[in-house]
């Protein structure tokens, strides 16, 4: 069993999110804590021009209220948490600054891109302090 759980969801798919929040419920000591994240991406400079100024607040925001619907349905307690940066380096952040003994992230079938760039997924499991599972 595992102390302390990160779990990061992308709100536009709450059906992996639920997965993934279930399995760290199994996996969760009685005393556990449990860690809901969604991160929002920051908009880069050359397009903030081009967006409203409050799309990070409304992102926020709308993140918090699906968190809370998924909490909600699942019937799970949890930490929510919300951040804002790039997703992998937020989630490593986290995890290193809550001391969490496990992330458990969402992955899709990789593609071409995958294998040039590499996925969220990728880079917590190359960079996390702690153990990670990838749920497909």
């Amino acid at each position: 069993m595992f102390k302390k759980i990160v779990v990061p969801v992308d709100v536009a798919v709450l059906d992996k999110g639920m997965d993934i929040l279930k399995k760290a419920a199994e996996l969760c000591d009685p005393d556990g804590e449990i860690i809901l994240m969604h991160i929002v991406e920051e908009v880069p400079s050359y397009l903030s021009i081009d967006v409203p100024v409050d799309l990070v607040d409304k992102a926020v925001t709308d993140a918090k209220d699906k968190l809370h619907e998924l909490k909600a349905r699942t019937k799970i307690d949890a930490a929510i948490e919300i951040r804002i940066g790039p997703p992998a380096r937020e989630i490593l952040a986290c995890a290193k600054e809550k001391k969490a003994d496990l992330i458990i992230v969402a992955s899709h079938r990789p593609d071409i891109s995958n294998y040039l760039i590499g996925s969220t997924a990728d880079r917590v499991v190359r960079h996390a302090p702690c153990s990670v599972l990838v749920r497909r």
